[in-house]
């Protein structure tokens, strides 16, 4: 069984009530999927299987919690209204002891069905991201645009995401001194091509 230490220190600093839970739900795993592949995501066990994630676990102050990555596209439409519960967590619900969880040849059969998935290839369709409505741009800006060249060819360059970050920054501004101090700086910038945030983006 091939296991990564890591998973050992997270079980082992989780609370007493938690690692009996979150050591008998990794040994499912590697029953159901001898193949599986251990690794920490966002400081969570994951189960990856064809180089995919299959399902994960962690341990919380009070409570334990097994998910399944593709679990909108299993069969047990309880899963998904388990984690759409004010009341669970993760796909098998909220765990507080080993009683709290399916029999064991359910939640086998759960594995299995998350290892068929990602033997076929299958994805979870991402939902299409909301459309940036670009607000009304203020004359003073669309004026100063309209004289600068570099800085209007730019902007019209730019994403919508970036158009209605500058446009707002300079709407925004409550008095006509600051509106021109950050019309000027925005002109700056937008010829350089840089976005408004641009100081805060991971090079």
């Amino acid at each position: 069984m091939a296991t990564d230490i890591r998973i050992d220190e997270i079980i082992a600093k989780n609370q007493a009530f938690a690692q009996p839970i979150l050591k008998h739900l990794r040994k499912l795993v590697h029953t159901a999927c001898p193949d599986v592949e251990e690794k920490v995501k966002w400081g969570m066990p994951h189960f990856y299987y064809h180089g995919e994630s299959m399902c994960h676990m962690a341990g919380f102050k009070a409570h334990c919690a097994f998910g399944f990555w593709k679990a909108s596209l299993m069969n047990d439409t309880s899963l998904m209204k388990n984690a759409a519960s004010e009341s669970a967590m993760g796909h098998l619900g909220r765990i507080t002891c080993l009683n709290d969880l399916p029999a064991d040849n359910v939640i086998l059969g759960y594995i299995k069905e998350a290892m068929q998935l990602n033997e076929m290839g299958i994805k979870v369709k991402k939902a299409p991201k909301a459309e940036v409505v670009i607000p009304a741009m203020p004359a003073i800006m669309q004026a100063a645009l309209h004289k600068n060249k570099k800085a209007n060819i730019a902007f019209e360059a730019f994403a919508p995401s970036h158009k209605k970050e500058y446009i707002h920054w300079i709407a925004q501004a409550k008095t006509e001194a600051t509106q021109l101090k950050r019309l000027e700086q925005a002109l700056e910038w937008i010829a350089e091509g840089k976005g408004r945030n641009w100081k805060y983006h991971k090079i």
